[in-house]
C-alpha cells in the first residue's frame, strides 16, 4: 500500500542540507504538512480500527451463527437465514466477549453483568446445534429473547383450544406462564399436552431446558414469539435456598430437513414409552357413558348400554363408566342408590364379556369424609405457608387436590384404586384433569417443585400400573407413562375451535410432542348443551359419520353417543368403518407402535413426512399419514361430498382401487366422496 522512494521519508539521505532560517513564505507549507502528519495519523488509526474490528466480527462467528449485541442469525449450509432470535432484556457489550475453542462468551451487556455463552455442537454430519444461554447475576430480572416465526412454517408447543396446524398465530400476548391448562375452560391458555419445542419448515428445531421458568408471548405484527424466563409475578419458583436468578437456556439445531430434524431432536430430547398398551385397545372401540348419560348414569342404564353394544353386533375393548357414579366427588364407592349392587353388576359384565373402567380424578370435595381424613394427614396441596390446605375450585365443586409429591398422598390414592380393582374387578382408569390452572397461584407441596407443569407429570404417574388399557388427558414430560393420551373434550361442531376440524391438528401436535398413543376423544363430540350442531340433543347426524370415518383411521376409537341413537344406516357404516379400523388401520398401528419405542417417530403424521421440501404439505391440516405408505383425506365440510385432495410424488392406490404414478405431486379437486366413505390412498 506504501512504497519508500529516494529522499523521502525512510530514504537515503546522501547530501547535507546546511539549516536555514524559516522565512514567512515557508509557514503555509509548514501548515500543510502538520495537516497531511493528521491526516496520515487518523487514516492509520481508522485502519486500525477497521482491522480489529473485522477480528471482532470473525470472533463473533461460530460455524454458520453470527453473534452480535442485540441478537444472532443462524444460517443453513447454502447460507440462507433460517433462525433469527433478538435479545430482548439487554444490549450485549461485545468488548467483553470471547472465543474459546466452539464456545462464544460474554460477561456483560451495556448496563450490568451477566453469563452468556452459546456453544456449537455438531452431533452428526447432517446436525448442527447451538447451545444458548443467558444468565442474571441480579435477582428478578427477566430474561427475554425474540424468535422470528417469519422464515418458516412452525409446529409443536401446545394443543389449544383454536388448533392450527402449521401454528397461526394472531394478535398480541405479554410472556405468560407456559403451564399446562384446562383449555375448555380456558380457552385463551395453553393446553394441557405441552412441551417446549418448536419445528420449522426450514429445518431448524428449538427445545427450551426443563429446568427454565418458561413464559411465552407473541406479536403478530413483529411477526415473533418472546421466550421468557422469569419468577417475579409468577407460579415458577427457584429451588430451596436459592436466589430468583432468571435463566434462559435452550438449544437450537439444524438440520436438512424437517424429519430428519424431528427425528434427532426425540431421540435426543424427548422420553420414549417403554411398552405398547394393550392390543384390543387399537383394534376395537372403547365405549364410554359420558356423551349419552352426563352424569345421570346408574346400574340400569350402564347394563342397557353394554346390552345395546353385543344388541348391534359391535366389539368392545372396554365399557368406561364416567362421572358419576360415587355419591361425593372424593369418594371411592359406588352410590348405592344409583348403583344398589355394583358387584352382581360387574359379574354380570364380565360373564357377558365387558371389562371396564372407571372414571377418576385428583380432587377430594369437602362434603367427601375423605376430605377430612386428607386434611389431617397433610394430603392436599397447601397454601404457600404450607400451614393449611388450598381450597381449589374445579369443574364439579369446591374442595382439595391431592399432593402427588407427597408419597403419603401417591400411597392413599393408588391404595384406593387398587381397592376399586380387587373389589370389582375394574379393568383400568380414565384420569382426569391433571392440568396446572386446579392449582392455586401460589401453593406449596410436600416436596417443592421450580415448574407448575411438574405436577402434571407426577400426576400422569399414578396411571403407569393401569397402562394397558388407562387414558390420561393431560401430559408434561410424560412420553414414557406409555398409555393413550386423549385430547381435551371436543364440542359437537365443525369448526376448528374444538370442532371437527381441529381434530387432525391437535392429532398431529401431540404426535409433534413426543405423544404417538392418542385417542382422539368421542366420536361426534361431547354433545354439550348450546355446544352442539343440530336440531337435537344428539350432534348432527352428518357431522357424526364424518367424525366417524376419520376416528377410524387413528390409533383407537371411542364411542358414546352410540350410532344407533340415529338410524339403520348409521348402524351400518358404523360397523363398515370399526371393520375396517380393526382390518386395515389397527394392525398398520400396532406395528409402527412397536416401533415408537426405539424410535419415537410418530404414528399419525403430517404429509410433509414423506415430502420435506414440498411447501404446500407444509401448510395442509385435513390430511394425515399412516406410517408412510397410507394417506387419509376425510370430508370435514358440512353439505359436502367432494373435496379437493394433495397426493405427494409416488405410487400409490386409492380406496376405489384407482392408480397415480406421479413424479411430482398431484392435486385431486372436487374427488367425490360419498357421506358412507372416507378417502384413502395407500402407497404401492
Amino acid at each position: 500500500m506504501y512504497q519508500v522512494v529516494p529522499g523521502g521519508a525512510g530514504g537515503t539521505i546522501t547530501d547535507t542540507i546546511p539549516k536555514q532560517k524559516h522565512t514567512k513564505d515557508s509557514r503555509p507549507l509548514v501548515g500543510a504538512g502538520v495537516i497531511a502528519v493528521v491526516l496520515v495519523i487518523a487514516a492509520v488509526t481508522a485502519w486500525c480500527y477497521y482491522i480489529a474490528s473485522l477480528r471482532k466480527a470473525e470472533l463473533l462467528k461460530t460455524q454458520l451463527l453470527d453473534l452480535n449485541k442485540d441478537g444472532y442469525i443462524i444460517r443453513n449450509q447454502g447460507g440462507s437465514i433460517v433462525f433469527r432470535m433478538d435479545f430482548r432484556s439487554g444490549t450485549l457489550d461485545l468488548d467483553s466477549c470471547s472465543k474459546e475453542g466452539e464456545i462464544l462468551r460474554c460477561d456483560r451487556t451495556t448496563d450490568r453483568k451477566l453469563k452468556f455463552f452459546i456453544k456449537t455442537v455438531r452431533p452428526k454430519d447432517t446436525v448442527q446445534c447451538y447451545r444458548v444461554r443467558w444468565e442474571e447475576l441480579v435477582p428478578d430480572i427477566p430474561v427475554e429473547h425474540a424468535m422470528t416465526y417469519k422464515f418458516a412454517h412452525w409446529y409443536g408447543g401446545a394443543v389449544s383450544a383454536i388448533q392450527h396446524w402449521p401454528i397461526s398465530i394472531s394478535g398480541q400476548q405479554a410472556p405468560k406462564p407456559f403451564v399446562t391448562s384446562d383449555i375448555y375452560s380456558n380457552r385463551n391458555e395453553f393446553g394441557g399436552i405441552l412441551e417446549s419445542y418448536w419445528l420449522s419448515s426450514n429445518a431448524t428445531a428449538i427445545k427450551i431446558n426443563n429446568s427454565v421458568p418458561f413464559h411465552l408471548g407473541w406479536n403478530d405484527t413483529e411477526k415473533t414469539m418472546y421466550f421468557q424466563a422469569r419468577y417475579n409475578d409468577s407460579p415458577f419458583r427457584p429451588n430451596p435456598g436459592e436466589a430468583p436468578r432468571a435463566e434462559l437456556s435452550y438449544r437450537v439445531c439444524v438440520g436438512l430437513d424437517v424429519t430428519s430434524i424431528h427425528k434427532y431432536m426425540v431421540r435426543r430430547y424427548f422420553n420414549k414409552p417403554y411398552k405398547v398398551p394393550a392390543k384390543v385397545m387399537f383394534e376395537h372401540p372403547i365405549w364410554s357413558t359420558w356423551a349419552l348419560y352426563k352424569r345421570d348414569i346408574d346400574q340400569e342404564k350402564l347394563l342397557s348400554f353394554a346390552a345395546n353394544i353385543r344388541k348391534y353386533n359391535f366389539n368392545c375393548s372396554h365399557l368406561e363408566l364416567d362421572d358419576r357414579y360415587t355419591k361425593r366427588y372424593g369418594d371411592f364407592e359406588f352410590d348405592p342408590v344409583k348403583f344398589p349392587n355394583a358387584s352382581a353388576m360387574f359379574q354380570k359384565l364380565k360373564s357377558d364379556g365387558f371389562l371396564v373402567s372407571l372414571w377418576i380424578h385428583p380432587f377430594v370435595n369437602y362434603e367427601s369424609d375423605n376430605f377430612h381424613y386428607c386434611v389431617e394427614k397433610g394430603l392436599f396441596v397447601r397454601e404457600p405457608t404450607g400451614q393449611l390446605p388450598a381450597l381449589v375450585r374445579w369443574w364439579n365443586g369446591i374442595g382439595g387436590i391431592l399432593d402427588f409429591t407427597n408419597s403419603e398422598a401417591r400411597d392413599w390414592f393408588i391404595f384406593h384404586l387398587r381397592s376399586l380393582r380387587s373389589k370389582y374387578g375394574v379393568s383400568s382408569f380414565k384420569f382426569d384433569a391433571g392440568e396446572t390452572n386446579y392449582l392455586p397461584w401460589k401453593f406449596s407441596t410436600k416436596n417443592p417443585i421450580r415448574d407448575p407443569s411438574f405436577f402434571t407429570r407426577r400426576y400422569t404417574e399414578m396411571a403407569i400400573p393401569y397402562n394397558d388399557r388407562a387414558e390420561l388427558r393431560s401430559g408434561y414430560q410424560s412420553q414414557n407413562i406409555s398409555c393413550f393420551f386423549r385430547p381435551i373434550d371436543r364440542d359437537s361442531v365443525w369448526g376448528y375451535e374444538l370442532g371437527l376440524k381441529s381434530l387432525i391438528p391437535t392429532v398431529l401436535t401431540i404426535s409433534i410432542l413426543g405423544y404417538q398413543f392418542i385417542l382422539p376423544d368421542m366420536i361426534g363430540g361431547n354433545a354439550y348443551l348450546n355446544r352442539t350442531e343440530g336440531d337435537r340433543v344428539l350432534p348432527d347426524r352428518e357431522l357424526y359419520i364424518r367424525w366417524l370415518e376419520l376416528s377410524a383411521f387413528m390409533p383407537s376409537m371411542q364411542f358414546s353417543v352410540p350410532p344407533w341413537e340415529y338410524d339403520n344406516e348409521v348402524v351400518e357404516i358404523a360397523r363398515k368403518y370399526t371393520a375396517i379400523h380393526e382390518s386395515i388401520v389397527a394392525p398398520r398401528v400396532l406395528e409402527l407402535a412397536g416401533e415408537v419405542l426405539d424410535t419415537g417417530d410418530p404414528i399419525i403424521r403430517p404429509l410433509w413426512w414423506i415430502a420435506t421440501g414440498d411447501e404446500t404439505a407444509y401448510k395442509i391440516d385435513s390430511q394425515f399419514l399412516i406410517g408412510d405408505d397410507l394417506m387419509v383425506a376425510p370430508v370435514l365440510e358440512p353439505g359436502k361430498q367432494e373435496r379437493d385432495i394433495y397426493l405427494p410424488a409416488g405410487h400409490w392406490r386409492s380406496y376405489k382401487g384407482e392408480r397415480f404414478d406421479i413424479k411430482q405431486p398431484l392435486h385431486l379437486t372436487d374427488y367425490p366422496v360419498d357421506l358412507d366413505e372416507i378417502a384413502y390412498f395407500v402407497w404401492v
